[in-house]
């Protein structure tokens, strides 16, 4: 629970003490308050009255103010569900992912793995999810042709390992036209990336 959420709850529960204040009736704060001092003058049943519409009324602000503020904070923060349902969409639009590169395994399509699966993930986070906060944390042993992410996010407890397999694809292999119309010289690799995703850190 984040700083703002424990806010949001301490507002409930001050709004739910005000509430159960105006509830206590006249008869009962009499007594009381004689106990305390015998010769105090008699409180009227109109300051009751407007005693109950204040505690009423404040009460209300703070359910209000708490309820806009858990809506302020679900926009701020990623949750288990949004993360795990932005993760298996990622996934599913990367398995299959065709693009090509040149001689040194650069591709002009994206900088890294990472890079590419946190611009996805954060893309189908869905409204409600913010747009920032993913990290995706490549492991030590990664290759161009075989990485593994744990991929997490601001806010949710869940994580998860995502397996990147690149393969090559000949069929789309791509030579640029020459200078002169020709063919060109540097031919363009065709690649497939083979996505899976399973829960927990990689």
């Amino acid at each position: 629970m984040n700083t703002l959420d424990k806010l949001n709850v301490l507002l409930l529960i001050g709004a739910a003490v005000l509430l159960a204040m105006a509830c206590v009736k006249a008869d009962r704060l009499r007594a009381w308050r004689e106990s305390i001092n015998p010769s105090a003058p008699e409180v009227p049943d109109s300051a009751f009255a407007v005693a109950r519409v204040v505690l009423v009324t404040m009460a209300g602000i703070g359910f209000f103010t708490a309820v806009r503020g858990f809506g302020v904070s679900d926009g701020m923060s990623w949750n288990d569900h949004e993360l795990t349902s932005a993760v298996q969409q990622a996934t599913d639009d990367l398995d299959g992912y065709r693009f090509t590169a040149d001689d040194s395994g650069t591709s002009a399509y994206f900088a890294d793995y990472a890079s590419l699966l946190e611009e996805k993930v954060t893309r189908y986070g869905g409204a409600d999810a913010p747009a920032s906060g993913v990290t995706t944390t490549p492991s030590a042993a990664d290759t161009d042709d075989d990485a593994n992410l744990t991929v997490t996010a601001d806010g949710a407890d869940a994580s998860f390992c995502t397996h990147i397999e690149r393969g090559r694809s000949p069929k789309d292999d791509y030579t640029p036209p020459g200078i002169g119309g020709g063919e060109g010289a540097l031919t363009y690799r065709g690649y497939r990336l083979m996505v899976t995703t399973r829960s927990g850190e990689c």
